[in-house]
């Protein structure tokens, strides 16, 4: 518990703010990338200690938050088959497609389960060899490898009815696609603490070197964030652009190489459909062509579902960090955790969700 209360220390957190008071002469957008970094922001309350100058924004680091709809009614249509299991993680369940979620399908007798890990999803398969077990692989670099690890045993196992419905998607290549998009003002980035264990320093390095933006990679308590927030208004002042790993009980220079290797055994680069920013080139994980057999789409001859916007939300925009959830007529009326609307509302770690959770209303 000690290690944990020095990064919440309130004298050093008074400390830091003062700092960045006297940092901040100019307005300053940030983009947090991570959907646990929107939230831990929310939970200690640090927009409220900010000088206005520094401006938080969110980005698309909530991994069912980009899913696009379309695969969530690509899923709902699987569910429709009597030869098939669906499995997924809890928040899959409530985000909603066209027509209604899977945790409504599950409602009307369908086989959809909730799985704590893809090898629940493999456990399955085994228990029932006369059905074919999907499990919808959604995530970022961070689930990627355990994804990866159950198509290895899978095969290895000599296992033929387990398959994953692809939608895994990478990060640094988006964050590009943010910085490249003319009508977005980004000057700085908190990068993803999870994803970074994972990849390590070394896929941000662009920001810097390509494009002369300050980015640091920060841990999830408040004295994290504090920091990062900082190095990134003294790089600013400094005029010296470069990526500060400040997560350094976590992240290493060159990431998990043994994840990383499972990652590339299995996988291989594509492009992806991300909600609210469409078609992004690098930014997805297929399967390699020697375990297309565990691809859902071309095991079972489906076609993904065409895409669908959802009238009213404004979703894609608040991804983008071009709005936030006050701007969206449908928040906390017609759009709420109980009854969302949009995924943003869906995900504890959706930006509409942290909005609505720690009290931020329209006045």
């Amino acid at each position: 518990m000690k290690y944990l209360t020095e990064f919440r220390d309130p004298a050093l957190t008074k400390t830091l703010i003062q700092k960045i008071e006297k940092k901040a002469i100019q307005e300053v957008i940030i983009m947090e990338v991570c959907g646990t970094h929107t939230m831990s922001i929310f939970k200690s309350g640090l927009r409220g200690l900010l000088p206005p100058q520094v401006r938080l924004i969110s980005g698309p680091g909530c991994p069912v938050c980009v899913t696009p709809q379309s695969y969530i009614d690509t899923a709902i249509q699987l569910t429709e088959r009597q030869d098939v299991i669906l499995t997924a993680f809890g928040d899959m369940l409530r985000v909603p497609g066209t027509e209604g979620s899977l945790m409504a399908q599950k409602s009307k007798g369908r086989d959809v389960r909730m799985v704590y890990s893809p090898m629940d999803a493999v456990q399955l398969a085994l228990d029932n060899p006369h059905k074919e077990v999907v499990f919808l692989a959604v995530g970022f670099e961070t689930t990627a490898p355990a994804i990866a690890l159950s198509v290895d045993q899978a095969k290895k196992a000599d296992i033929h009815n387990y398959s994953i419905l692809q939608s895994i998607k990478t990060m640094p290549n988006t964050m590009e696609a943010l910085v490249v998009e003319e009508d977005i003002q980004i000057h700085g980035f908190l990068c993803p603490g999870h994803v970074s264990a994972v990849i390590g320093v070394k896929p941000y390095r662009f920001l810097s070197e390509k494009y002369g933006l300050p980015a640091v990679i920060a841990g999830f308590e408040s004295l994290d964030i504090l920091m990062g927030i900082y190095h990134i208004l003294d790089m600013m002042d400094k005029k010296d652009y470069k990526v500060v790993n400040e997560y350094t009980r976590l992240v290493s220079e060159e990431g998990n190489l043994k994840a990383l290797e499972m990652i590339t055994k299995i996988f291989e680069v594509t492009a992806s459909v991300w909600r609210g920013l469409g078609s992004i080139e690098g930014t997805g994980l297929k399967l390699k062509q020697e375990y297309e057999n565990y691809d859902t789409v071309k095991k079972l001859g489906i076609q993904m579902a065409s895409e669908q916007p959802v009238k009213g939300c404004i979703c894609g925009e608040i991804l983008k960090g071009k709005a936030c959830p006050l701007d969206c007529r449908l928040f906390s009326t017609a759009c709420t955790p109980e009854n969302p609307v949009g995924a943003c509302m869906v995900s504890e770690e959706g930006t509409c969700a942290a909005y609505y959770k720690y009290g931020e209303f329209r006045d």
